[in-house]
């Protein structure tokens, strides 16, 4: 098999990701879990008609492609107009709730991970991995997928003030995921390398690695702000739009900053100061469902059963401690900005669905921390806990809008 062209398997990323889409669509459940299965069922500890090289090494420009578009398209929901708009509900809920889940994850993994040398044999160091791992996953676990929850909303109709808020969150929480998990990384980067820690080298680098990655992310849509008047044509708009942010992408991965903060800014900037972005955005996204197809097909063929006994457990940690820090924060939140009693009691349950940006970004850890079992029961573990959310999030939506009677 490792002989063959990987545009084979290209295009059967292409063709069974749409199969496995339809399958989920035909079941009620989002395309993302379908793409998710499928990619279990061909990867090299089930079916291994994807061989482990071309998923870890030879086919990892589709993960910083899709990445990329994704933060991108991030960046443009953060409109300020409507940012005003959502009130100070939400611009207080999404911050305590994100905090708190990233904060519990990391604070029960902190406890859980000295365990895992029983499990693997390896001796390692608190500093050196079980923190800054802690830190990563606990980053990415702020994040809350709005496909399923959107679904749900949906088929039950649902109105009121839980579902207006439920939904400003869900639209906020990627953005904060993706600076939480640039701060962490380059925290976790100065840990691991055994460079001199102090809080001088440590504020210095987290300040350049942001400033870098902001730069290069507005400079190009200062730029795209004068381009574009010169563009008409769709076919056009799209080279220059993909142009960009690839671009922005492989600069920010050349200088060792966050290409998904970069292209977030990107966005940022398109939506808030370019004339007609909505025709840009259009494009862009006219693309994106192959690419994520191909991305989260991919992801899930990362999916290694030989380490299922410990990421298992590790799946259920995380799946807790994200939980109980969604549910604290946004109570915390609800309660400082004076939210009706049902969003205080019931916005949390909603919370729970965590996909997209979540298998992303565990796939970007891999630069992180390199190949390494701890590595592989990392990934499979967040692979796990968004499985089991997915699995959970209908029941846990279902009763929040039905508790607080708008469904």
């Amino acid at each position: 098999m490792e002989t063959i062209h990987p545009l084979v398997y290209i295009g059967l990323l292409l063709v069974l990701s749409y199969a496995g889409g339809k399958v989920a669509n035909y079941f009620k459940a989002p395309r993302v879990t379908g793409y998710l299965v499928i990619g279990v069922l061909l990867s090299p500890s089930l079916l291994g008609l994807f061989h482990e090289s071309l998923v870890k090494e030879e086919l990892t420009l589709i993960t910083d492609i899709a990445l990329s578009i994704i933060a991108f398209l991030i960046g443009g929901s953060l409109s300020l107009i409507k940012l005003k708009k959502l009130g100070k509900h939400i611009l207080w809920i999404t911050p305590s709730e994100a905090i708190c889940a990233f904060l519990a994850t990391t604070g029960i993994l902190i406890l859980f991970f000295p365990f895992v040398d029983a499990y693997t044999g390896a001796f390692c160091s608190f500093w050196n991995l079980y923190f800054p791992m802690a830190l990563v996953i606990g980053a990415l676990c702020s994040a809350t997928a709005p496909a399923a929850t959107l679904a749900i909303i949906h088929e039950y109709k649902s109105k009121g003030p839980l579902t207006s808020i439920i939904l400003g969150v869900v639209a906020l929480d990627d953005a904060l995921a993706i600076i939480f998990f640039a701060l962490a990384g380059t925290i976790a980067h100065i840990f691991i390398g055994h460079e001199s820690i102090n809080w001088q080298n440590l504020l210095f680098l987290l300040v350049y690695s942001i400033f870098i990655s902001l730069f290069l992310g507005g400079a190009t849509g200062l730029f795209l702000r004068y381009l574009i008047r010169f563009i008409s044509r769709e076919s056009a708009m799209l080279t220059v739009m993909s142009g960009s942010i690839f671009l922005v992408a492989g600069l920010s991965i050349s200088l060792k900053t966050s290409p998904l903060l970069a292209n977030m800014m990107l966005g940022f900037v398109v939506v808030n100061f370019v004339k007609h972005h909505e025709d840009l955005f259009t494009v862009v996204e006219k693309i994106e469902e192959p690419i994520f197809g191909m991305f989260f097909t991919l992801a899930g063929a990362h999916f290694d059963f030989s380490v299922i006994q410990m990421a298992g457990w590790l799946a259920i940690v995380i799946t807790i401690g994200r939980f109980a820090g969604k549910l604290l924060g946004s109570r915390l939140g609800s309660q400082i900005s004076h939210a009706p009693r049902e969003v205080k009691k019931y916005l949390g349950f909603a919370l729970m669905p965590s996909a997209g940006v979540a298998v992303g970004l565990v796939l970007e850890a891999g630069a992180i921390f390199g190949p390494s079992s701890l590595l592989e029961i990392m990934v499979n573990a967040v692979l796990g806990s968004v499985i089991i959310n997915e699995l959970m999030t209908p029941f846990f939506v279902r009763f929040s809008l039905r508790r607080a009677g708008e469904a």
